[in-house]
C-alpha cells in the first residue's frame, strides 16, 4: 500500500474512531497519527488472533484500523489522564 492510502485510511479510521471513543476528533493532525498507529496495531491484534490484518484499502481494513484506532485511542487518553 502506498503512503497516500496509508494517511487517507489513517485519517479514515482516526477520525471514526475519534467519534466513537470520545465523540469529538483529537484535530486532523493527531487524528491521522493515531489512525496510521491504529491500522498496524489493529493489523497486529487481527493477526494475533487468527484472522488477515489490513490488505489494502477496502472495507476490511478500514474496519480493522478503526478497532485498533480505538484500542490507540482507549490507550491514549488512559495515560493522558493519569500524567
Amino acid at each position: 500500500m502506498s503512503y497516500f492510502a496509508w494517511i487517507i485510511l489513517g485519517l479514515v479510521a482516526g477520525f471514526i474512531g475519534s467519534k466513537i471513543v470520545n465523540k469529538k476528533g483529537e484535530g486532523l493532525f493527531l487524528d491521522i497519527i493515531l489512525g496510521i498507529v491504529g491500522a498496524i496495531v489493529g493489523g497486529w491484534l487481527f493477526t494475533m488472533f487468527g484472522a488477515s490484518g489490513v490488505s489494502g484499502l477496502n472495507l476490511y481494513s478500514l474496519a480493522v484500523a478503526v478497532v485498533g484506532a480505538i484500542v490507540v485511542l482507549v490507550l491514549y487518553h488512559a495515560i493522558r489522564r493519569a500524567a
